[in-house]
């Protein structure tokens, strides 16, 4: 089959860097630097590829098996995008991960990995039908398994973990996709329009677990703070931190304004929002007592999705936007924050706020670029996050006031956590652990100041890039002339009350530090408050976490099994001997060779044979 050039580069653009990843094993230990150039190389002709097909209409179609399926590829406006802003990311991650990792002995893995995970990802977000997607979505979870166990022997149970979650969701949407290939007729994507009723109500109820878990929602959610304890820290910015997010909320949209789209109050917009709003301040909740500086920022992870799945369930195109832009503005400032971890911990050797003080006198280009994006992720004006969490506020008002509500108080929460964090690592006066911190290489530095420079680039640009490329991504679900005008009306109502809870943060911040007299014991009265002291102390201990109610059920059902187990042997090796013995006594104390014995039962028997007779 002949192809054209663009239907080449897309090729090469899933073909490339999985090549280099079983490349890069191959390189011996006497190239030190060898993995390290194989991986930013792969990255970076990755995103040259994904450049070169940007405003391109691409679509690939070839034989794939023997049962009449077809492997299937699009590039088209959304795709590109997303596959466009993966290869960014995945770019400069590769460029940290390679100063960041030198020395490290899970580099050989990790590597393979990351590079493997980087065309994984592009399969899935290209997939002309569901059967391409459920492979290389599921193939994802192999290489995330490989990326996290690669952080050493404490890692293997965090592994396992989120191989566990993420197999049972992705058991869920295989389902779901093979009945809506029933009801649809077919496979194709691009053609698949059904009703959310029935049949097809379950068939999106299963699509929408297996993506909002690929995005990191509650309840799935619970590896990711595991993971940011375990794993090596550049896998923290690389997936929770950026590209779950891109895949995650790239279906979740599909789903919706595509294959089964979503009506604004329709009982599954509500679940959507009401799951949204839920997500948002119970995250946010679990990050404000967090006190180490990975683990805070996994649980926001975690929370900004909920902004996504907000925006996205209003089935509003104002809420839309505001969901999608908040996916590309949280991979910025997230994959940023993640980054300036990484870099606390590289210096510093530890990310524990108990243990950090001061270092934004030791590495203030860190300090800086982590203030931009935590100024962007708590909604700081005219930062990328203040805008997209704008529209989605609009939207949620809109459609009830009490999704606002609970939203806006999500709003108050996040900066008052990175207040905390950002008081506990980077002011105050150094401590004697710090007193030779650096800053970090330049490597380092070079992807976390273009993070923190998007930040305020994407805020500023905003309306071109919600007229130009994410208000085509809604096609006829625009909403016609109110959709145009989407962006450039604020609500000044609605702003001053973001930059009222962004004040009120500050003052609570202030109140609990001048408590304390310490920035990480800022936030502590929410944590001994009598209501939400119980649900802490129920969440610390797993009260909340799926994956111990399916290891409850599972030892449960153990244990019954072997309580089954050992009384059906004890029945056989001692209960059956025992009643055996019993009546095998009884018969030889009975016949013991007297004729009057035997006189006495042949008239015993004679008599219930007659009274048995008399009865019937």
């Amino acid at each position: 089959m002949m192809m054209t050039v663009e239907q080449s580069l897309m090729i090469w653009l899933l073909a490339v860097p999985a090549s280099l990843g079983t490349l890069s094993l191959l390189i011996p230990r006497k190239w030190p630097r060898g993995k390290e150039i194989v991986l930013v190389l792969s990255a970076l002709v990755q995103f040259v590829l994904a450049c070169l097909l940007l405003g391109k209409e691409v679509a690939l179609t070839a034989p794939w098996s023997g049962f009449g399926m077809d492997f299937s590829l699009r590039w088209y406006h959304f795709s590109g995008f997303i596959v466009f802003c993966a290869s960014a990311l995945g770019l400069l991650v590769s460029l940290y991960t390679a100063a960041f990792s030198k020395g490290k002995a899970y580099r050989p893995l990790f590597y393979f990995c990351m590079m493997v995970t980087q065309s994984l990802a592009s399969g899935a977000v290209l997939a002309g039908n569901l059967l391409v997607l459920l492979f290389f979505w599921e193939a994802i979870m192999g290489t995330m398994y490989g990326m996290i166990i690669s952080g050493g022997r404490g890692a293997q149970k965090t592994a396992t973990k989120a191989l566990m979650i993420a197999g049972a969701t992705d058991l869920m949407m295989m389902l779901g996709i093979g009945m809506t290939a029933y009801l649809a007729g077919t496979l194709d994507m691009a053609h698949i329009h059904l009703e959310i009723s029935g049949w097809g109500a379950v068939a999106f109820v299963l699509l929408v677990v297996g993506a909002i878990s690929k995005a990191g929602s509650m309840p799935f959610h619970t590896w990711i703070p595991d993971a940011a304890n375990d794993a090596p820290m550049p896998f923290m910015a690389f997936l929770p931190g950026a590209l779950e997010k891109l895949l995650g909320i790239y279906l979740l949209a599909r789903i919706t304004l595509d294959m089964f789209p979503l009506d604004p109050g329709s009982p599954m917009s509500m679940a959507l929002m009401i799951l949204g709003v839920c997500v948002i301040i119970f995250a946010v909740m679990m990050a404000l007592i967090q006190r180490d500086f990975k683990r805070l920022l996994s649980y926001h992870a975690v929370s900004q999705v909920g902004y996504m799945i907000l925006g996205i369930g209003t089935a509003l195109p104002v809420g839309i936007i505001g969901g999608l832009f908040h996916m590309l503005n949280n991979a910025v400032y997230k994959c940023c924050l993640f980054l300036t971890a990484g870099a606390v911990e590289k210096q510093a050797g530890t990310t524990n706020l108990n243990k950090l003080s001061g270092l934004g006198k030791k590495m203030p280009v860190t300090m800086i670029c982590f203030l931009i994006a935590a100024a962007a992720i708590a909604g700081f004006p005219m930062t990328n996050g203040f805008f997209s969490k704008e529209l989605i506020f609009d939207g949620a008002l809109e459609r009830g006031m009490i999704f606002y509500i609970i939203a806006a108080v999500g709003a108050f929460f996040t900066p008052v956590s990175f207040l905390k964090l950002g008081h506990a690592a980077f002011f105050g006066k150094p401590g004697p652990d710090q007193a030779n911190v650096k800053e970090a290489p330049r490597a380092m530095l070079l992807p976390m100041v273009i993070l923190a420079a998007a930040c305020i680039a994407l805020g500023i640009l905003k309306q071109p890039l919600i007229d130009h490329v994410l208000l085509p991504i809604l096609g006829g679900h625009g909403g016609g002339s109110h959709a145009a005008h989407i962006g450039t009306h604020t609500s000044w109502v609605l702003v001053g009350i973001s930059v009222g809870l962004l004040l009120l943060a500050a003052l609570d911040h202030w109140r609990g530090y001048k408590k304390t007299g310490r920035g990480i014991e800022s936030a502590d009265h929410y944590h001994h408050a009598p209501v939400l002291r119980l649900v802490y102390h129920l969440a610390e201990n797993h009260a909340f976490d799926p994956y111990y109610w399916a290891r409850g059920v599972k030892d449960g059902y153990a244990r019954l099994s072997l309580a089954v187990n050992n009384g059906i042997s004890w029945f056989y090796d001692v209960g059956l001997v025992r009643v055996v013995g019993f009546f095998s006594l009884m018969l030889k104390k009975a016949h013991n060779g007297s004729q009057a014995r035997y006189m006495v039962w042949v008239l015993t028997g004679v008599v219930i044979v007659a009274l048995i007779y008399l009865w019937a």
